[in-house]
C-alpha cells in the first residue's frame, strides 16, 4: 500500500494572485481554494485546474481557453463576459454565478449543472455537451445552436430569444420555462413535454417544430385562435 500522502487544499484568500503563482500550484497537482479573489482580465488558459474551488471570485473577463476544468466548483462568481472557448469542464458545479455573455464555444461539458445562474447572451456555438443540467437559470439571448438537451428536467429556465437552431430538446420536460420568441428553425420537440413552457410568440406556422411534443389545452388553443378557432369544453 502506498503511503503517499493526498495533496491538502490550499486557501487563498483575497488578493489578485498572478498567473505564475497559480500555473505554479496547478503543476504540482495541488487543488486550491480561491475564495473572494481578483482574477479579472487574469490569463488562466491552458491550465490544469482539477479540483478546484472558487468562491466569490471576479472572474470577469478572465481568459480561461483551453483550460482544464475537472471536478471544479464555481460560487457567487462574476464572470460576465470570460472566454472559455474550448475549454473541458467535466463534472463541474456552477452556483449563483453570473456568466453573462461568456464565451463557452467549442467547449466540452460533460456532467456540468448550472444552478441559479445569469448565462444572458452566453455562446455555446459547437459545444460539446453530455448530461448538462440547467434550473432556476437565465439563458436569454444566448447562443446555443445545436445544443443537446435531450431528456433534461429544465426547471426555470428562461430561453427567451435564444438562438436555439438545431437544438435537441427530445423527451426534455419544461417546468416554469420560456421560449418566448425564441429561433427555434431545425429543432427536435420529439417526446418533449412542453406543457411547463411559455411559448410567447409562437406563430402558428412555427407549431409544426413541435411535432411529437406534449402541449397544454390553453397552448393549443392559442394557436388554434389565429386560425380564428376557439376551443370549447
Amino acid at each position: 500500500m502506498s503511503n503517499t500522502a493526498l495533496p491538502l487544499r490550499q486557501r487563498i484568500d483575497g488578493g489578485s494572485p498572478t498567473r505564475a503563482e497559480l500555473a505554479s500550484l496547478a503543476a504540482m497537482g495541488v487543488p486550491v481554494h480561491l475564495a473572494d479573489c481578483d482574477l479579472a482580465e487574469a490569463d488562466l488558459s491552458g491550465l490544469d485546474l482539477k479540483d478546484w474551488q472558487f468562491d466569490r471570485c471576479n472572474l470577469r473577463q478572465a481568459r480561461l481557453t483551453n483550460t482544464i476544468l475537472e471536478t471544479v466548483r464555481l460560487t457567487a462568481c462574476r464572470a460576465g463576459f470570460a472566454n472559455l472557448a474550448a475549454a473541458r469542464l467535466t463534472d463541474v458545479a456552477v452556483v449563483s454565478c453570473d456568466f453573462n455573455n461568456a464565451d463557452f464555444s467549442d467547449a466540452n461539458l460533460s456532467g456540468v449543472v448550472f444552478q441559479g445562474c445569469k448565462l444572458t447572451g452566453a455562446n455555446f456555438a459547437r459545444a460539446r455537451t453530455m448530461t448538462v443540467s440547467f434550473a432556476d437559470t437565465l439563458l436569454t439571448d444566448a447562443r446555443l445552436t445545436g445544443f443537446s438537451f435531450r431528456k433534461a428536467q429544465l426547471d426555470q429556465v428562461d430561453l427567451s430569444l435564444a438562438d436555439l437552431a438545431g437544438a435537441d430538446f427530445r423527451d426534455c420536460v419544461f417546468a416554469g420555462c420560456s421560449l418566448r420568441e425564441a429561433h427555434l428553425t431545425g429543432a427536435r420537440f420529439e417526446g418533449a413535454d412542453l406543457r411547463g413552457a411559455d411559448l410567447g410568440g409562437l406563430r402558428l406556422t412555427d407549431a409544426g417544430k413541435f411535432k411529437g411534443a406534449t402541449v397544454s389545452r390553453r397552448q393549443a388553443a392559442e394557436l388554434l385562435a389565429q386560425l380564428g378557432l376557439q376551443v370549447s369544453g
